[in-house]
């Protein structure tokens, strides 16, 4: 493992910025509606090929696009494992969860599975094919994914695994251990596809959200790990992780894993001083699409600078549904126009502290007591 020097990380670490398209904010201006784009190779297409262009003239290019890729599916690879996808009118999709005692779960895990074969695999597969006959040339990702160990343990086992990990820990611990093993055997089978390396050298970004809702006292033995065995099998590099709502308390041991970037996405129990002043690990600090609606254009640029001068090593947003309707469309180039800003002056030698002093008043009242009201 590629351990950081947490005295030295956040330093190391600089600053960086990204705002990017959505799938979502493909959909919104093109009129395709979510089902249709998840289910039908015909409407993705025709929602990339249309809305690709719509975006990048609204936006212009300091936006990313989109990258070419199958509709967002987190759920793969318990898919695979006999989860059904649910589909719905106007929503994303879902799943169910199949074990029903952790007694099913490990005697079920230890059966093996041939992923490419199973669930909605050969359907995804051949989906992308289509998309590379559509646009020749190009990479197509496929995104019928996976997500971290506990959160898959909650995918399968629902909310029964909630008072397993006090009732049977014993229990959960294998189950965990074979969770692990299984999302490992998923991650060989989407190298296979891609034509990528088991193990990438540079490093691993895993996706846990669920984590959070494991006690602080019960981290170290139900959480740290798991989290450990799942970045072995896939690097011996640098370790990022994107779990969200994580208490003060937890963040410790992001530490312990040796993170080399945190994504605390949408978080509420968190701000930049809480996770500044609890961990070394550097992070990102993102404003959401929802946040706009109670900002105005200088709150969006506060938002950047204040999170910037508690100790954000990037800021960043995504133009989702919300944000290609205006006025919330023209906060976007706000948050930009701070970035930039934020960007020269550490460029010409600023530190934090210059940062804080670019925060309105009103921006230090609102930022982050007040921000959400």
């Amino acid at each position: 493992m590629q351990r950081p020097n947490y005295d030295t990380a956040r330093a190391e670490a600089g600053f960086r910025w990204h705002v990017a398209h959505s799938q979502g904010a493909l959909r919104e201006v093109t009129g395709i509606p979510i089902r249709d784009f998840n289910l039908q190779p015909e409407a993705c297409i025709e929602a990339y090929r249309r809305g690709r262009p719509i975006l990048d003239e609204m936006f212009g290019p300091d936006v990313a696009p989109v990258g070419l890729a199958t509709p967002a599916v987190s759920y793969g690879h318990v898919n695979g494992l006999g989860s059904e996808l649910i589909f719905p009118e106007g929503g994303e999709v879902a799943h169910t969860h199949i074990y029903s005692s952790l007694e099913e779960g490990i005697e079920a895990l230890q059966r093996p599975v041939d992923f490419a074969t199973a669930g909605m695999a050969p359907f995804f597969l051949d989906f992308r094919r289509q998309m590379e006959a559509a646009f020749p040339g190009q990479k197509i990702g496929l995104s019928y994914g996976m997500e971290g160990p506990i959160t898959t343990a909650w995918e399968l086992r629902g909310s029964g695994f909630f008072t397993d990990i006090f009732d049977q820990p014993d229990a959960v611990r294998e189950f965990l251990r074979l969770v692990v093993e299984s999302l490992l055997q998923f991650h060989r089978f989407r190298c296979s596809v891609d034509g990528a390396d088991v193990i990438n050298p540079d490093g691993a970004g895993m996706v846990d959200d669920i984590a959070s809702n494991i006690p602080p006292h019960l981290f170290a033995d139900l959480v740290v790990p798991y989290w450990d065995a799942w970045y072995r099998g896939r690097t011996m590099g640098r370790r990022s992780a994107h779990v969200e709502d994580l208490r003060p308390a937890q963040l410790p041991f992001l530490e312990e894993i040796g993170l080399s970037f945190y994504d605390p996405s949408i978080s509420h129990r968190l701000n930049p001083k809480i996770i500044r002043d609890s961990c070394r690990v550097p992070f990102g600090w993102r404003l959401g699409s929802f946040h706009y609606l109670n900002l105005t254009a200088d709150d969006v640029r506060d938002f950047v600078f204040q999170a910037v001068a508690d100790g954000a090593c990037s800021v960043f947003t995504y133009t989702e549904t919300l944000l290609v309707h205006e006025p919330q469309r023209t906060k976007v180039f706000s948050f930009i126009e701070a970035a930039k800003q934020v960007e020269k002056a550490f460029q010409e030698g600023a530190g934090r502290e210059d940062i804080a002093r670019l925060v309105s008043d009103r921006g230090r009242a609102k930022f982050w007591d007040h921000w959400l009201e």
